[in-house]
C-alpha cells in the first residue's frame, strides 16, 4: 500500500473518474449475480435513492456509513435525520470515543442493515473498500443482516490490480484532501476488505448507477 508523508498534496488520477461503458457495467453486474451479490443497473442517483428506500423498511435499525455518494443523494440526512428508521450513526455521535468506544465499536459492527458505497468494482465482481479505521468493514463482511452498496460506473475497473491502483491513485487523495479540510488531518489507507463472495445469497444489494458518484 501506498506510504505518503502527510505534508505532501497527492493529486488524484483522473483516469479513475471516466464512467464504464454499459458493455463494463453488464460484465460487471453478472459477474456480481455470480458472487451472490443482488445487482441493480440504474440510470440516475434517484432512481438509487428510491430503490433504497423500497429495500430498506421504516423502523429499521440502519447505519448509514460516511459516504460521499449517500451524502451527494441525501440518504444519509433521510436515514438519521427523518424519524422513519432507527438510525445507528446519531447513537454513535453521541458517546464519547475515549470513554466509549467500545459501544461505539459494537454499534457500528452489526446494525441490521448497512447502506454505503465501495471504492472498486472489478468485472470479474470482485468488490473492493478501503478504510484507515475499518469501521464499516465488519458489517460489509459479516455483521449486518443486510448490506446495500450504491456504486457510482465510475468505480469499475478491470481487474484486483486495477482495483488497488483506483483506491491508491484516486479515492485515497481525495479522501485525504477531505479530512485535512474537515478534520485538520490526513488519513491511510489501513485496511482493504476484498469481497470475492458472498456466502448468503440475498444478503448483499449492489445498486450501479451510471453516474459518476464518489469516490
Amino acid at each position: 500500500m501506498l506510504d505518503v508523508k502527510t505534508d505532501i498534496t497527492l493529486i488524484p488520477n483522473k483516469e479513475f473518474s471516466r464512467l464504464a461503458t454499459d458493455a463494463q457495467i453488464a460484465r460487471a453486474a453478472q459477474a456480481l449475480e455470480s458472487n451472490n451479490i443482488h445487482t441493480i443497473i440504474v440510470d440516475t442517483g434517484e432512481e438509487a435513492k428510491k430503490l433504497v428506500f423500497e429495500l430498506v423498511p421504516e423502523g429499521a435499525e440502519v447505519l448509514a456509513n460516511v459516504s460521499k455518494t449517500l451524502e451527494k443523494l441525501g440518504i444519509t440526512e433521510a436515514i438519521d435525520k427523518s424519524g422513519r428508521y432507527d438510525a445507528v450513526r446519531p447513537k454513535v455521535m453521541a458517546l464519547d470515543r475515549k470513554t466509549q468506544a467500545n459501544e461505539i465499536r459494537m454499534l457500528r459492527s452489526h446494525p441490521t442493515y448497512i447502506i454505503g458505497s465501495v471504492h472498486a468494482v472489478t468485472e470479474k465482481g470482485q468488490v473492493l473498500t478501503a478504510s484507515y479505521g475499518g469501521s464499516q468493514l465488519g458489517a460489509y463482511a459479516y455483521g449486518s443482516a443486510k448490506v446495500i452498496w450504491v456504486i457510482g460506473a465510475q468505480k469499475i475497473v478491470k481487474d484486483l490490480d486495477e482495483g488497488f491502483r483506483r483506491i491508491e491513485e484516486y479515492s485515497y487523495p481525495l479522501e485525504d484532501e477531505r479530512l485535512r479540510a474537515t478534520l485538520g488531518a490526513p488519513t491511510k489507507i489501513g485496511k482493504v476488505l476484498v469481497t470475492n463472495l458472498e456466502a448468503a445469497p440475498g444478503r448483499v444489494t449492489a445498486i450501479i448507477v451510471k453516474e459518476e458518484l464518489g469516490y
